[in-house]
């Protein structure tokens, strides 16, 4: 397929080569938080102070046809060039979005994708981006980052692909996959500072509010327990806990909630997860307490009290009970590194 950069310029006219050359391609119903993080660390990359040029970074909202693409919530983009030939391009990236309303690209797109993976340009997957990039064949014997909400769908779409979901970002040689959300500025912080300089990166960071760079190695946040429950009461019941972690609200309050007796709850409980509400409650708390320690500097004290302990010697003996060390000598063990550790329950629900 021949690639067109967009409306020819003499070769007086074209700018000169910027160090960092992004090309992006948006799938149908694309996640818009995703694309607007990236696209605007690579804006305030490009120039100083809050110009806007394309100086130092050039990047182009690419497609194969002209109509307008729709996000997810249903804002329309309009690209801004055709399928650029690789060689114009240091990367090019795909912002996926939602998965199951029709495809995500047409079949242009497809072949210039297959195109790219015969160069030296790496290809990016954002948020469901690696789904297209694996439906492509692009990334046979390759591992793929995603979002802990979309393991499973990985799992079940792709059975032969090696997946991680306890991570911002991964590269694996030339192919980079991202979990989303704010992992996609970790993502492009990474690529600014290869590019252009730490300077540069954190200068894009702080204009947006970010406190810190993440490395792609940094944790997820933890996934709600209640995506692991059928049970529609049970399930209420665990996010009306999740959501009340650093001030713990009453079981009898959590029952009222549901419009269900105590009994009730602790039965439909015991039947769906294998413990009481009470302790499932504490499991909860536990289990917020430990990914605090695993992915955060803040102080034992500072994670008692945010896990809803009063106590400080009663959180640690709590936590010395959940998981057999106390939370000191936990942070001096190594965090957890396997594919599914995203998926890792406290508790098993009940088959």
């Amino acid at each position: 397929m021949p690639h067109s950069p967009g409306a020819a310029r003499s070769p007086a006219e074209r700018p000169a080569r910027a160090p960092l050359r992004v090309g992006i391609i948006l799938a149908e119903h694309f996640t818009l938080s995703a694309f607007a993080v990236f696209i605007d660390h690579l804006r305030l990359a490009a120039d100083e102070g809050d110009r806007s040029r394309p100086v130092n970074v050039n990047w182009s909202i690419m497609s194969s046809r002209r109509d307008s693409i729709p996000a997810s919530c249903g804002v329309l983009i309009e690209p801004t060039s055709d399928l650029l030939a690789p060689e114009l391009l240091d990367y090019v990236v795909v912002v996926g979005g939602i998965l199951h309303a029709g495809p995500q690209i047409d079949d242009a797109t497809l072949r210039y994708l297959r195109d790219v993976a015969t160069t030296r340009v790496p290809l990016v997957g954002i948020c469901t981006g690696s789904f297209i990039l694996c439906r492509a064949g692009l990334m046979k014997g390759r591992r793929s980052c995603v979002s802990w909400y979309h393991y499973q769908d990985f799992v079940e779409a792709f059975p032969d692909h090696e997946v991680v979901a306890d991570r911002l970002f991964l590269t694996d040689g030339p192919r980079v996959t991202c979990a989303g959300g704010a992992g996609t500025a970790a993502l492009a912080t990474h690529l600014i500072e290869r590019h252009l300089g730490a300077s540069v990166a954190q200068k894009a960071s702080q204009v947006l509010l970010f406190d810190r760079p993440r490395a792609g190695s940094e944790a997820q946040p933890h996934p709600p327990l209640s995506e692991s429950v059928s049970e529609p009461r049970v399930r209420r019941a665990l996010l009306l806990m999740e959501q009340n972690l650093t001030r713990p609200i009453a079981v009898a309050a959590v029952a009222q909630e549901l419009g269900v007796s105590v009994r009730q709850l602790e039965r439909l409980c015991m039947e769906h997860v294998g413990m009481g509400p009470a302790s499932l409650y504490r499991q909860l708390r536990m289990r917020y307490a430990n990914w605090l320690i695993e992915n955060t500097d803040r102080s034992v004290t500072e994670i008692a009290i945010e896990a809803g302990f009063a106590d400080c010697a009663h959180f640690s003996r709590q936590f010395k009970d959940t998981y057999g060390l106390s939370p000191s000598t936990r942070r001096q063990q190594p965090a957890r590194a396997s594919g599914d550790a995203a998926r890792v329950r406290v508790f098993d629900p009940v088959s």
